[in-house]
């Protein structure tokens, strides 16, 4: 990788002001720089744009010299972005992805290629939900000549990703109490609700329910602290126990080794995972004393009493779409039937991120 000093990186003349961009700036300066930052070296960003590494290393140093200050910070192990550099990569993926659009949109309105709708798939969406969502979209979607490009990550609280053009649609956690950002349509799908496990020897683990103020006097595992259910949930439980705190997780992605860790601590905890089944699809819990599956350690999932820790899924999408892709998207909320995908039996699955 090539390795630059300050000085090889500073701006050569000082950047135009106001409210345009700086002359000289092109999209390929753009691409090549969010490359750059995805790939985090020159090296494995020049493999992937199939151009040589002193060519695009040359292109970041044109763009840092356009836009007047460094963007990138170099060394050995690969590049961190700089402060104005972190700035630049949220617009650019922005602008990138509008100019992708634009043109899929230009080339559909010619008649010369199917219509995309970029669709953002959550990874700590309940797996019921992900699939019946995904399975009727990709067949409505087929049925109306509509190609789908489906996007893995998170929705925040403002829905980022679709209000700033990077994705067109998606599911998410919606508030129902409060109105839906401009431009935004919401279509609810459902409630869903958290396994709480808790030691197969706390009083819980024989009714196959906990109480919320047993649950708020206990040591309780959920995290990390992001947009979504952690702050509605850390509130309710706040009603029963003022000075009541979440612990955040050693391992987030892992859930037989957070309850493995939560079984061998010397407090009785508990662990609470992401909304994972539909409220109205209840199915009987476990039996006490015995865990839902191997690696649950002494831990037995239960319910929290009265359903009240939950959170309501969404589908999500830009009101400024087209009108056909928008009937489609209505079409796919209107048409998932969550209760016949049923409950699934609690299980610690490997990859299950614990919050949302």
């Amino acid at each position: 990788m090539t390795v630059m000093t300050q000085a090889q990186t500073a701006p050569a003349a000082p950047p135009t002001s106001g409210g345009t961009a700086p002359q000289g700036l092109e999209l390929r300066h753009l691409r090549y720089f969010v490359a750059v930052a995805e790939a985090g070296t020159f090296t494995h960003a020049a493999e992937r744009l199939f151009i040589a590494q002193p060519t695009l290393s040359q292109q970041i140093r044109r763009l840092e010299q356009i836009v007047g200050t460094p963007l990138l910070q170099r060394g050995h192990e690969g590049v961190q972005l700089t402060q104005a550099g972190a700035v630049l990569l949220e617009d650019a993926r922005a602008i990138l992805a509008q100019v992708d659009h634009g043109v899929c949109r230009t080339r559909g309105a010619a008649g010369l290629g199917r219509p995309r709708l970029r669709f953002v798939v959550p990874g700590d969406m309940p797996e019921s939900l992900a699939v019946a969502a995904s399975s009727r979209l990709r067949s409505l979607a087929d049925a109306a000549k509509i190609d789908v490009s489906w996007v893995e990550t998170a929705l925040d609280a403002e829905v980022s990703a679709i209000r700033l053009g990077r994705a067109d649609a998606g599911l998410g956690w919606t508030d129902p109490a409060a109105a839906p950002p401009d431009r935004l349509e919401v279509m609810q799908l459902g409630e869903f609700e958290p396994d709480a496990w808790v030691p197969a020897a706390h009083p819980a683990a024989s009714r196959g329910v906990i109480g919320l103020d047993e649950l708020a006097s206990m040591n309780v595992i959920y995290g990390p602290r992001r947009a979504g259910t952690y702050d509605r949930w850390l509130d309710v439980l706040v009603t029963q126990n003022p000075r009541f705190e979440f612990t955040d997780p050693l391992f987030r992605q892992s859930l037989p080794m957070t309850l493995a860790f939560a079984a061998s601590g010397n407090r009785p905890a508990a662990v609470l995972t992401g909304p994972r089944h539909h409220v109205r699809t209840q199915a009987a819990p476990a039996q006490p004393g015995h865990p839902a599956s191997p690696g649950a350690g002494d831990m037995v999932p239960v319910r929290v009493s009265q359903h009240q820790l939950s959170a309501t899924a969404g589908l999500l999408w830009n009101g400024d779409l087209p009108r056909r892709l928008q009937q489609v998207l209505f079409d796919t909320a209107v048409g998932i039937d969550l209760d016949r995908a049923g409950r699934p039996r609690p299980s610690p699955e490997p990859d299950l991120a614990l919050a949302s």
